[in-house]
């Protein structure tokens, strides 16, 4: 299905159709216009890969079971093989249920394990792998839509190049997450209503912040409505209010499937306090970030009020820069659902790596630099980002 939304998307809105019209030229003219920024993402997952595996070897263990069988791959393997109904019970009292997991990864590994040789983890990895290269292209698509072609490649091997930019070759729903969340933007910024509106709605079903996706398509669906001469487009347009309709109903199926299946209305939200997460406005991070300032050696405290800092000031550089209003409701609805968030303080780097528009304003800078000095830099950082990343899942990794 992505392939078919992306092939679809490509020949519509980076790569017009060729002089005879036929879609299959087309889209090989979009394939070929992101391939420098798909080769390069995928040299930065490589090298990240590579380091991982010295780093192993060193470490004596396995690279393939850091990144298929860990932290939140194990419980994906689970619903895959078993379904939904496992709860675990810690000694402290929190209650880990796995239908605080949503529902799009597990069943794509079920679905390739069944068909394939491969086990689900095996099964897992291969969806993050595809999918990530999807990712990268529909990120590629909206800095090339809106900045020129050097901007997307450079905002693609960025994305690549974050420090925790391994995940995205883990058996993690972040790369699949995100390769739907970009080109949903990507159809809502260039009015392809039905597949904005089908994107979200897969990205509803397979993250909690899929909710940022519907967002975009809603805002976009609002500027296309107060645009002159479009005020009757609800009746003239049939797919911009399909699109509008269908965006939420993966994140609102899979919450009331959760309610049913618990018997309360709250019950997914129940779910998540249980693992003790939930919205509270950053009010627990906040805490979180003090405690770590008044109490020796700081660091910690400090560079975590520095990051936050940065993002911030990204968010007003993104907004001063007049990204279109789909992209900054997605981008904030991002930033400040991850934010405010409440536990799991050490993953928030990783809830932030969908956030790519925030990325938009650096990849405009470097773009401007000549082409060896922009190739320098960012080889420097994804080589830190590589050594990071192995450093980091030999470590307390991605919780």
């Amino acid at each position: 299905m992505i392939i078919v939304a992306v092939t679809d998307l490509a020949q519509a809105g980076t790569a017009p159709l060729s002089d005879d019209g036929r879609p299959g030229r087309a889209a090989g003219r979009a394939l070929r216009r992101a391939a420098p920024a798909l080769l390069a993402y995928a040299g930065t997952r490589l090298l990240g890969l590579v380091v991982l595996a010295i780093w192993g070897a060193f470490a004596d263990k396995s690279p393939h079971q850091l990144l298929s069988a860990r932290w939140d791959s194990l419980w994906y393997t689970r619903i895959a093989e078993e379904g939904y109904g496992y709860t675990l019970h810690l000694p402290d009292g929190a209650v880990h249920s796995n239908l605080a997991f949503f529902p799009l990864l597990p069943a794509l590994e079920r679905v390739i394990s069944a068909i394939t040789p491969l086990a689900v983890a095996d099964a897992g990895l291969l969806v993050s792998s595809v999918t990530s290269l999807f990712a990268a292209w529909g990120i590629f698509a909206i800095g090339d839509l809106l900045y020129g072609r050097r901007v997307g490649v450079t905002l693609a091997v960025l994305w690549g190049v974050l420090p925790v930019g391994i995940v995205q070759s883990m058996a993690y729903s972040e790369s699949l997450f995100t390769a739907l969340a970009a080109w949903g933007v990507y159809a809502a910024l260039t009015r392809r209503w039905l597949w904005a509106g089908l994107c979200a709605a897969l990205a509803g079903l397979t993250r909690p912040v899929g909710a940022a996706v519907v967002a975009a398509v809603w805002v976009a669906a609002a500027v296309e409505l107060l645009q002159d001469g479009r005020r009757q487009a609800w009746r003239t347009n049939r797919s911009l209010l399909a699109g509008v309709v269908l965006a939420p109903l993966g994140w609102l199926g899979y919450v009331a499937w959760v309610a049913l299946h618990t018997g309360s209305i709250t019950g997914y939200f129940e779910v998540q306090n249980g693992w003790g997460n939930g919205f509270d406005g950053g009010l627990a991070f906040a805490g979180f970030i003090g405690g770590l300032l008044i109490e020796p050696p700081f660091v910690g405290g400090l560079g975590l009020l520095l990051g936050v800092g940065a993002l911030v000031r990204l968010a007003v550089r993104c907004v001063r820069q007049r990204q279109p209003l789909p992209l900054l409701a997605y981008g904030g609805a991002v930033l400040v659902l991850a934010l405010a968030a409440k536990g799991y303080f050490g993953s928030k780097p990783r809830l932030l790596l969908p956030a790519f528009p925030l990325l938009l304003p650096i990849a405009v800078a470097l773009a401007r630099l000549r082409p060896v000095r922009t190739a320098l830099i960012l080889g420097s950082v994804g080589l830190a980002s590589a050594v990071y990343g192995a450093f980091w899942l030999h470590g307390s990794g991605p919780p």
